[in-house]
């Protein structure tokens, strides 16, 4: 197999350069190429990009802002590579990824995979407490990308290879945002490709966001499930609407403390100690644990009040999504 990393960037040259450094570094001995997608940024990384092209074999182009999804779909479509690995540029990669990579599609090929994301110990701890809430088995860590134990595996965009001949068929990345990632693992199974979780094949995620963003960000998230379901009703599952319960379960223990029930907050009360103890225990770290608190308690509510308002918008009012949240699709 012929490797192609292809990255879309906007805004962010400190990350790339981050990003192509540990690309140097790679234990695989077979040649790779890279394709920087540079999606209108202000801000560009082309200087960056210079600065590499000695160590690495890296393609640079410039393009108008159309999104994550359609820089994804118009790099694929300039490399010369059969199999497509796609990384967000806030990303930082092992020596032994593409390694990993090989050495699992060597011995179970499939069309597409995903890989988990992990941390490093010099990340903030407010990274490594978005990273907790991302990826802890007593969030949704199990339920978005680091086990297949719950449900069928749909790879992320932030870690995630495509072959040349499940691009074609497919045509890619859809424009809404966020949601494509998945959108495509539906769209991809219903043409008979398969997908994989290869956990040694993770990568370090910084998340560089701040807690205002972070909340926008799985806003985003909640709004894009009940259109996905809408799309795909057969490929809806229970734990999707576990943030919605959680947020109704919180108001309803509110209410109930009128009546003198506090057993619904005391529940929430052991849920945020344990969200506590796990954290700092897992980071070292009880500042990091927490902030953990703050970062799962968002995540809960962001994800959770925005896939409810979708789930009214698309299932009760019966809007279209591109008329009801035009926000969460570029225009092509």
């Amino acid at each position: 197999m012929n490797f192609s990393f292809i990255i879309p960037v906007y805004n962010r040259p400190d990350e790339i350069e981050e990003l192509l450094e540990s690309l140097t570094k790679q234990t695989y001995k077979q040649p790779f190429d890279i394709i920087i997608v540079e999606d209108g940024s202000t801000v560009p990384c082309e200087h960056v990009v210079e600065k590499y092209k000695s160590r690495l074999a890296i393609t640079y182009y410039l393009k108008y802002n159309s999104g994550p999804g359609d820089s994804r779909n118009f790099g694929m479509s300039q490399s010369k590579g059969d199999y497509f690995i796609i990384l967000d540029s806030d990303c930082i990669i092992p020596e032994n990824y593409l390694t990993e990579v090989s050495k699992s599609l060597s011995e179970q090929y499939v069309d597409c995979y995903g890989g988990p994301d992990a941390m490093l110990p010099s990340f903030s701890p407010v990274q490594k407490a978005i990273n907790f809430a991302m990826t802890s088995f007593i969030t949704t860590g199990g339920i978005r990308g680091a086990s297949e134990k719950i449900e069928k595996f749909q790879p992320r965009s932030f870690n995630m290879g495509i072959s040349k001949k499940a691009f074609e068929a497919s045509k890619g990345f859809s424009n809404i945002h966020p949601g494509e990632d998945p959108d495509l693992s539906i769209r991809l199974w219903k043409l008979g490709f398969e997908t994989k979780l290869i956990s040694p094949a993770f990568v370090y995620h910084k998340r560089r966001i701040d807690w205002e963003k972070f909340y926008i960000q799985v806003n985003k998230f909640g709004k894009a499930r009940p259109i996905l379901n809408h799309w795909y009703p057969e490929y809806a599952k229970p734990t999707f609407f576990l943030p919605s319960f959680f947020v109704i379960g919180f108001f309803a223990g509110v209410i109930s403390e009128v009546f003198n029930f506090d057993w619904i907050l005391q529940i929430y009360f052991a849920y945020t100690v344990l969200i506590f103890l796990v954290s700092s225990i897992q980071n070292r770290n009880i500042y990091v644990g927490f902030l953990s608190i703050i970062a799962v308690w968002r995540q809960f509510f962001g994800y959770g009040l925005g896939f409810i308002l979708s789930f009214f918008k698309i299932n009760i009012l019966k809007k279209k999504p591109q008329e009801a949240f035009p926000e969460l699709f570029f225009k092509i």
